[in-house]
């Protein structure tokens, strides 16, 4: 557990260290699912830096793919890419672009950014998986206010239909979108129930509490029938005091006295 918390504080020294260089990211729903991304690639997920393409590995979707420095800090701490060249990012010839790129970067498995999208390119993993008869999982991470997109929606449909159990979507629950409150936007809660109408079995967690984050992956690995959705309610540019619950922090790279204390602080 020590060890899990010690690298989800590295990951989000390495999303400042990133956005900070690029002068530009979303450095508040990067630093929100630190914790979760921790848990998924060193303690959940069967995934090797050696066989980055290996057919039984289980796969992962960024379906929030602004939130980018989280997955490409959390692949460097894997050992995916070297760390040196974090702060590439964002840079035209970099293999560490704005959003993910799965044709440049080993380790990422879907090319994502328009949001809505991740949750139906991962129902398509987990039916090839059971078409196959392969036993690798799926996990898609969601933003709160990307589920206000109906696609994601026909998606969840979809995954309950077809009882896609090797399937777990997590949603980044931080309510904070670019424009303010997701409550306030456009009101996607009752998250959890809306989930278990479309056939879900859901999980409501601390998504930044790493035995919370653990147990509801274990659960869900061992739900038969139905897909999981694992409802996170996280806190915003979680670990900078001056970045939670800011929606004003979800796409901009703080200056040099901000990068000082954000740092001193992680």
């Amino acid at each position: 557990m020590e060890n899990l918390q010690k690298i989800a504080l590295s990951i989000r020294r390495n999303i400042i260290e990133m956005i900070y260089a690029a002068s530009s990211g979303h450095p508040g729903g990067a630093l929100s699912c630190a914790d979760i991304l921790t848990v998924l690639y060193f303690s959940e997920m069967n995934v090797s830096t050696n066989h980055p393409k290996d057919e039984n590995r289980d796969r992962f979707v960024l379906s929030k793919g602004h939130a980018s420095a989280a997955l490409y800090a959390t692949l460097a701490e894997k050992g995916f890419v070297e760390k040196d060249k974090l702060t590439s990012f964002r840079n035209i010839n970099s293999i560490l672009q704005g959003h993910p790129d799965m044709n440049k970067m080993p380790g990422i498995d879907m090319s994502t950014g328009s949001l809505g999208q991740g949750l139906s390119v991962a129902n398509g993993m987990a039916m090839a998986a059971k078409m196959d008869g392969k036993d690798y999982r799926v996990y898609c991470l969601l933003g709160d206010g990307e589920i206000e997109e109906g696609q994601i929606w026909e998606a969840a449909m979809t995954a309950s239909h077809y009882k896609l159990d090797n399937l777990c979507a997590i949603v980044d629950f931080n309510n904070l979108q670019i424009d303010g409150k997701v409550t306030d936007v456009m009101n996607v809660t009752p998250i959890d129930e809306k989930f278990k109408s479309f056939g879900f079995h859901v999980i409501n967690i601390n998504g930044n509490d790493m035995d919370e984050i653990l147990n509801a992956f274990e659960k869900a690995r061992n739900t038969k029938g139905k897909p999981t959705a694992i409802i996170a309610k996280t806190i915003k540019g979680k670990g900078v005091s001056f970045m939670e619950n800011q929606a004003g922090w979800h796409g901009k790279a703080p200056n040099e006295e901000e990068y000082k204390i954000a740092i001193q602080e992680l």
